[in-house]
């Protein structure tokens, strides 16, 4: 079951509405005593229906946490859509520029800072939850993916598990290199991270970023699932195909 609700993020964009997309597993209503973990997504219209799709093409999430069955609940947010690299810049943990876009403005942390004091205490008080660190999860693909891996190592005391799924590690390198060396991270952090090998070339020197960045992941002792996806590309049906992979990690061995 998914609800969806238009909500306002003031400190972005003021009285602009944009969707939230809850997914509920299909036995919340037949257990009412059970509680469940939650993922955070971000660029929700993508996550659920082909029909609000960017491009036409969703993740299609819901289909496989159905079939599958996972005791999970997903709250996931619409982008900011403005053509003034408005989800650049809310997705951006870091002000970088680059030529194609020119300079954007990072607003990332205003982006978290509303995820963790706003939205995370409407879902853990309207649904039942399990409100802890060790059960609440963030994820998201490209620059969704950068503010994935930056939540879990800023707000390490909110998100234990991660899947950032074709990160844009290529804003801002220096700056992310430094969080990751200077992040209080607990021991029991996990991340699924990945890259498509046919998206390796779009950026320049990424593989070797990606390379650096899991060292230092790893040097950090984060429980970390990294993979290079064969054939992978940069769009939601490849996202897609990787769902089994990062629900698994977020899922693994999770008391619950």
């Amino acid at each position: 079951m998914i609800q969806t609700w238009n909500v306002t993020i003031p400190e972005l964009t003021g009285d602009e509405t944009r969707g939230v997309y809850l997914y509920l597993p299909a036995d919340y209503d037949w257990e009412p005593e059970r509680r469940y973990p939650v993922l955070y997504m971000f660029d929700g219209h993508n996550v659920f229906f082909d029909s609000d799709a960017t491009y036409g093409k969703s993740w299609g999430l819901g289909e496989y946490l159905d079939e599958f069955q996972v005791p999970l609940i997903v709250a996931a947010v619409e982008c900011n859509h403005h053509p003034d690299n408005g989800r650049l810049s809310e997705y951006s943990p870091y002000t970088f520029y680059e030529p194609d876009f020119g300079h954007v403005p990072g607003r990332g942390k205003i982006t978290m800072d509303w995820f963790v004091r706003a939205l995370k205490p409407r879902i853990d008080r309207e649904y039942r939850t399990l409100p802890g660190r060790q059960h609440t999860f963030i994820a998201g693909s490209s620059m969704g993916g950068l503010m994935s891996l930056y939540a879990l190592l800023e707000y390490n005391h909110v998100f234990a598990r991660a899947a950032a799924l074709s990160p844009s590690l290529w804003v801002a390198p220096d700056r992310l290199a430094r969080l990751v060396r200077g992040a209080e991270i607990r021991s029991d952090t996990v991340l699924y991270m990945d890259y498509g090998s046919r998206e390796l070339g779009n950026h320049e020197l990424m593989q070797g970023q990606f390379a650096r960045i899991a060292g230092q992941l790893l040097t950090r002792g984060i429980k970390l699932t990294c993979r290079i996806v064969p054939g992978g590309d940069h769009c939601e049906a490849s996202w897609e195909k990787q769902i089994p992979f990062f629900i698994n990690t977020l899922m693994y061995e999770l008391d619950i």
